[in-house]
């Protein structure tokens, strides 16, 4: 079995010695996992970033098998990243929700390129905390969307008008609007207006906090609690400074 393709590295383990493990996202095989010989090596250890974008080949004598990769590095966008806290992070949470939600080997071509525009944005953009988050949350609603998941912010659950839509029922997933919601507000999830704005609404550190928790409640009902791995530590990183930053 072999099959050529570009992908982002989502993780990488030590495998012996010098040798390593790699998982990346790819364009056309979903999330893929593979053996590198020498990749903590002097020469591709660079190579091997979370966030580098890899030419790749995939071999194994059987399709089940964990396989072998050779690569190339095609771009790297961790030189703009150095020293920025808030970036590093944020790509470190992106990598991770995407490693730990994507079922292997399943291709999900939107959440691919939902993933490039992230890492694109982290490199290229400026922005703050409160903008990684909220791109994240964004990537998480793309991501349960594409796994059967998504919520449904159309219209108010309750009254099925359009308008100030304000939380989310955590057992529908549906969002509700402020009028119907105000006497169930403390068993609701906030639904932060931007996720619904078309007008380039900015986010402050509440809003990417509150979206984050919205996405990451269900994400954890669907598909961490049955992994049984839980929130990615790094995503738990990311969050935590966001409501540090939000008080």
């Amino acid at each position: 079995m072999e099959w050529q393709d570009e992908g982002i590295v989502l993780s990488i383990a030590r495998h012996g010695e010098s040798d390593a493990v790699i998982e990346v996202m790819t364009e056309n095989h979903g999330r893929a996992r593979g053996f590198v010989k020498g990749g903590l090596g002097r020469r591709n250890r660079a190579n091997l970033q979370a966030g580098n974008l890899l030419s790749l080949t995939w071999r194994s004598r059987i399709e089940a098998n964990l396989g072998r990769f050779t690569l190339e590095l095609l771009h790297s966008p961790l030189g703009h990243m150095i020293g920025d806290g808030a970036r590093l992070s944020a790509l470190a949470a992106i990598t991770a929700v995407v490693a730990s939600t994507m079922p292997e080997r399943a291709p999900f071509l939107k959440v691919y390129k939902g993933l490039c525009a992230l890492v694109n944005l982290l490199e290229n953009e400026d922005g703050t905390l409160s903008l990684w988050g909220a791109a994240l949350a964004r990537l998480e609603l793309g991501i349960l969307t594409e796994l059967g998941y998504g919520l449904d912010l159309s219209e108010c659950a309750a009254s099925g008008v359009r308008d100030n839509l304000t939380y989310v029922s955590p057992k529908s997933g549906r969002a509700v609007c402020a009028d119907a919601g105000a006497p169930y507000s403390d068993k609701l999830l906030p639904l932060p207006a931007f996720l619904l704005s078309r007008d380039g609404l900015m986010p402050n550190m509440t809003d990417a906090y509150n979206s984050l928790k919205l996405t990451g409640y269900f994400l954890e009902r669907n598909i961490w609690i049955v992994s049984g791995k839980g929130q990615p530590a790094a995503r738990e990183r990311l969050l935590s400074a966001l409501y540090t930053a939000s008080r």
